[in-house]
């Protein structure tokens, strides 16, 4: 009988001990997983501060725009996106105030209703989610909105047009020609 005492006093060590390395473990590991989970601001890789990569596209009305023209809001939307035709009346209301030539919107995907709404008050371009825009804007997100600011520096990003602050960005516009 008391060796049978003595194995059970020995597995219950042993698996107290089990126990609390195992809680060990699980903390540690915790502390190592990145908190994108719980940070907050949006999946967005251009932040305040900075500038959108080079690029050169073209509107679905045959402008050529390129990075040296961007300047005021832009805009992704996506074909099929319920987010995206929640947001794209607030953006054409925003793009509206401030003018035609300071809005932006790319559009990826074949969408009848988002091309409609936004090309009276914004340049549109079509482009796939891999396309030259997005790849400036270093943008794998929709809705995204961004404010530039005349440095064509990001002033505000987020994915709401609600995310950006009412502020009538001055006016610095170059030409196409800049390319060049």
């Amino acid at each position: 009988m008391p060796i049978l005492v003595v194995a059970v006093v020995l597995i219950g060590l042993v698996t107290a001990l089990n126990l609390v390395l195992l809680l060990g473990v699980l903390r540690r590991l915790r502390g190592q997983q990145p908190q994108t989970a719980h940070s907050s601001g949006p999946p967005m890789e251009l932040r305040p501060g900075m500038r959108p990569g080079v690029f050169t596209a073209t509107t679905i009305t045959g402008e050529q725009v390129g990075d040296l023209d961007v300047g005021g809001l832009v805009g992704f939307f996506s074909a099929g996106c319920e987010p995206c035709h929640v947001q794209a009346p607030r953006f054409a209301e925003r793009a509206r105030a401030l003018g035609r030539e300071r809005a932006l919107a790319v559009i990826a995907g074949d969408d009848a209703e988002l091309l409609a709404l936004l090309t009276p008050v914004a340049r549109v371009i079509v482009e796939e989610h891999d396309g030259v825009v997005q790849a400036a804007f270093r943008n794998t997100w929709t809705p995204a909105m961004y404010l530039l600011g005349a440095d064509r520096r990001v002033v505000a990003a987020g994915l709401r047009t609600t995310d950006l602050p009412d502020t009538d960005l001055p006016t610095t516009h170059r030409p196409s020609e800049a390319h060049a």
